[in-house]
């Protein structure tokens, strides 16, 4: 079939960037509600961050695994199956009668949330074939996450004052029974490839993920330096020696070590763990600067991040894919990360008693361009030389070195300003000073990881080879029954 003449493959787009919206959007969507469901289930201070925590890491520490089997049971199964899991353990979730019982319905949606992501990116790939409607479409697909992400701030503000903080979590609900009620329609099966799943592959790199990822959320009340912090680190490193160990043995490993050698996914997935190393601590403070220091509720705070949502996406779907065409994907990279390390570090001076319109809106605006410019690139290096059956896989890597340079990032940023809003404190601040120099310091740190996301592209991303096209081969397709 060529799917070039597939006059579905738009309305197909449509429903898998509302897939990764939703996905991103179950990230941010909790944050405001976090005080009510404390309250409703007896949380503890400490166990409240497992809401949170408990989603990111199984997303994060098992996003490898979805991409694997999306290449050998086919994308749309895959998509399908995280998509059911996603409903039910959503509706677990909001139905939730105990704190044990709304973080395991947590942790079930991050593992429905890794299996969607990988296997959504998949059939992009396999859609869209030409360089131009590539393009196009990865604009489209990357402007998603970023819209979800800030459209869980607002809508989470919005739920839970006006209508229940259960509804954070059962609004998953009828939008996932609409996306599958779709998809027989609008997404194309792919055969089933010959293959094994790597079971002690699969297992040992999502326990080494998971306790890192877990190991970095927890240091900042245990400590860096504590035992328990170092223990679990060492444990981690064992695993991930043991799981490098294990697949170069294997014939079917769940990561082929060759694949490392691809031209410029190595690269690409360390630029892409440093932009969100940098992007989400940068967001994060935002906006507990904009509702801690400047008194903004949650409504007020979610408008106050639109202008960036909206940047985004008008310059990810309307420029960021044409300068890719014409320039080729190094040169906005590097500009996009380049203009986003400028806007973090102007947000670095925004004082206690700052102006929306002068300290905030300007520096966002800037930051959220250099974001627009930075991330399809990205996807576009890490995606363009992955063999057709390694789609999956590649797509899969990608989306773990985001997610996991996102919570090292947030959680290294997260002990930079505490230490220092703590220090401040001690010596008789104010709060909102101490709390502001604590901010401005983490985003001093952010825009430091935006630079040396920058060096890197600089120096680890390099053009195709000669004869080579700068997007990636499509999977083979087939169109939907």
């Amino acid at each position: 079939m060529n799917t070039e003449l597939n006059p579905r493959r738009w309305w197909a787009l449509a429903l898998l960037s509302a897939a990764q919206f939703l996905v991103i959007l179950d990230t941010s969507i909790i944050g405001i509600a976090l005080p009510d469901i404390q309250e409703a289930l007896g949380f503890s201070s400490s166990s409240l961050q497992w809401v949170f925590n408990a989603y990111v890491i199984a997303f994060g520490g098992l996003l490898l695994l979805g991409g694997r089997l999306s290449d050998l049971l086919g994308a749309r199964r895959v998509f399908v199956a995280g998509f059911v899991l996603l409903t039910a353990s959503s509706l677990l979730a909001g139905l939730a009668w105990s704190d044990g019982v709304l973080v395991a319905g947590r942790a079930f949606q991050g593992l429905g949330a890794a299996l969607i992501a990988p296997s959504a990116m998949a059939i992009v790939l396999g859609l869209f074939t030409t360089p131009a409607e590539l393009g196009k479409a990865m604009a489209i697909w990357g402007a998603s996450a970023p819209a979800g992400g800030t459209a869980g701030v607002f809508l989470g503000g919005v739920i839970t004052e006006w209508i229940s903080w259960r509804w954070t979590f059962l609004i998953n609900v009828p939008v996932a029974l609409l996306v599958l009620a779709a998809v027989p329609a609008l997404l194309p099966t792919a055969a089933r490839r010959r293959g094994r799943v790597d079971v002690a592959g699969a297992l040992s790199v999502t326990a080494a993920l998971t306790l890192t990822v877990y190991t970095t959320v927890t240091a900042n009340d245990i400590g860096w330096g504590s035992a328990q912090t170092l223990t679990l680190y060492s444990v981690a490193l064992g695993l991930f020696i043991g799981f490098l160990a294990i697949e170069s043995r294997r014939a079917e490993p769940i990561v082929r070590l060759g694949i490392f050698r691809t031209h410029n996914l190595a690269g690409a997935n360390a630029v892409m763990a440093l932009l969100g190393a940098a992007w989400i601590p940068m967001w994060f403070f935002l906006n507990l600067y904009l509702q801690q220091v400047r008194g903004y509720d949650a409504f007020e705070g979610g408008l106050a991040l639109l202008p960036m949502t909206v940047a985004i996406m008008v310059l990810m779907v309307g420029v960021t894919g044409r300068l890719v065409a014409r320039f080729g994907f190094k040169p906005p990279m590097i500009a996009g990360l380049s203009l986003l390390a400028a806007g973090i570090a102007l947000l670095a001076r925004v004082p206690a008693d700052g102006s929306f319109l002068i300290d905030v809106l300007p520096a966002s605006l800037v930051a959220a361009t250099g974001m627009s410019l930075a991330y399809i690139p990205v996807l576009i290096a890490a995606l363009s030389s992955a063999k057709p059956e390694e789609a999956g896989l590649a797509s899969g890597l990608i989306n773990t070195s985001y997610q996991v340079g996102s919570a090292l990032g947030l959680a290294a940023m997260t002990a930079v300003a505490t230490s220092l809003t703590a220090g401040r404190l001690a010596d008789g601040a104010e709060q909102a000073t101490a709390l502001t120099d604590g901010f401005q310091r983490a985003f001093i740190g952010a825009a430091v990881i935006a630079v040396l996301a920058a060096i890197a592209a600089a120096v680890a991303i390099t053009r195709p080879r000669a004869g080579a096209a700068e997007v990636p081969e499509a999977p083979p397709v087939r169109e939907a029954a």
